[in-house]
């Protein structure tokens, strides 16, 4: 090529080049932030609304499921006593049983997130907002409606009525060392009958035939009579929300749910769910919005049907289903969380040598 040819040819090229306008970051977004979230086993969202928040903030979220909540806390704990360094930015599902042992361990980060101020009181046990509040629900005692009715049997109201002979061999129960309902249901009878009256409870129901599993899954499916009507036990320790997913699920349209809670005063623990940020992250910036997308209308009116747990912004919608079938106690049992750091392996130790010795 002539040199002449070329030279103009380039200068013609630097001109076009000068004068068309840089593509914007929206338009050319570049590769998304990689972002890693620890949860337990249960956490789930729709597709759709995880993808939207993706697209949005140009984040790729990446989920690692960590066990329950007791097996993924202690293993981020691990990570913080070897080197410092995570294996993820964002810990969502830390529930008030273990709130405490993640702050005193020094674990999150605090981040006062705008949703904040909407959401009630009740619900932020961090005064420093390290653990932000996301989502609650009941652990309860479920029944078998259709199982009372046939042997006319009153439904107990407290849990004291439980130890009357006329309800022995009737309750299944989960295990506090293995189970996250079994612990909840634990914690309100110590909350309900005091340190000092709970283990003699527990003794009046070892004594009345309560039956005890190692997990939620078994109690529910194989010994409760509502779920699968083949179970000896028609009460069984689960969620408020559960018969909501019995009516849901049912195989036949059902005008109203099988099961049903017993939400007398003291006998359901509330639990709520915390997310946050990990100390140490290297993705602060993107940590910060997918809590924030955590405590979205989107995200917090899609907790319900994803999770069956209920969500902590008041406003969201609820569904119409948990509207018919979800009956909310009034007076859930509660203990300070400090108190149950200090406490929780000597109760567990102690319900351990008096019901499975």
């Amino acid at each position: 090529m002539d040199k002449k040819i070329f030279f103009v040819t380039l200068a013609l090229s630097l001109l076009l080049a000068a004068c068309t306008p840089a593509a914007s970051p929206t338009t050319q977004p570049g590769t998304p932030t990689a972002l890693t979230v620890m949860t337990h086993d249960s956490f789930s969202v729709s597709e759709e609304v995880l993808s939207a928040f993706e697209t949005a903030n140009n984040i790729k979220v990446n989920f690692v499921k960590g066990g329950d909540t007791g097996a993924a806390l202690n293993r981020l704990l691990l990570e913080s006593l070897s080197d410092g360094t995570p294996s993820a930015d964002v810990f969502f599902g830390l529930d008030n049983t273990f709130l405490s042992r993640a702050l005193e361990q020094d674990l999150l980060e605090p981040y006062n997130a705008p949703q904040l101020e909407l959401i009630p009181a009740e619900f932020k046990l961090d005064s420093e907002n390290r653990a932000l509040p996301v989502d609650y629900g009941d652990i309860c005692i479920n029944y078998d409606k259709a199982w009372f009715e046939k042997n006319a049997l009153p439904v107990p109201t407290t849990l004291t009525e439980l130890t009357d002979p006329q309800y022995a061999n009737l309750l299944v129960v989960e295990n506090p060392s293995t189970s996250s309902p079994g612990l909840g249901f634990m914690l309100a009878t110590i909350a309900e009958f005091g340190e000092d009256g709970w283990l003699d409870w527990w003794q009046a129901m070892k004594n009345n035939g309560v039956q005890i599993t190692s997990d939620w899954e078994t109690a529910y499916y194989t010994n409760f009579s509502g779920s699968s009507g083949k179970g000896a036990q028609p009460m069984v320790v689960s969620y408020a929300s559960s018969p909501a997913a019995e009516f849901i699920y049912a195989e036949t349209a059902l005008s109203e749910s099988p099961t049903a809670s017993l939400v007398g005063a003291g006998m359901c623990w509330r639990q709520v769910e915390f997310a946050g940020i990990l100390k140490g992250t290297k993705n602060r910036a993107a940590a910060e919005k997918f809590i924030d997308f955590l405590l979205s209308q989107s995200f917090q009116e899609d907790v319900p049907m994803q999770m069956f747990v209920f969500p902590v912004l008041p406003a969201a919608a609820i569904p119409e289903a948990f509207q018919l079938t979800v009956e909310s106690p009034l007076e859930p049992a509660s203990l300070s969380p400090e108190l149950i750091a200090s406490q929780r392996d000597a109760w567990i130790n102690a319900w351990t040598n008096l019901m499975l010795n």
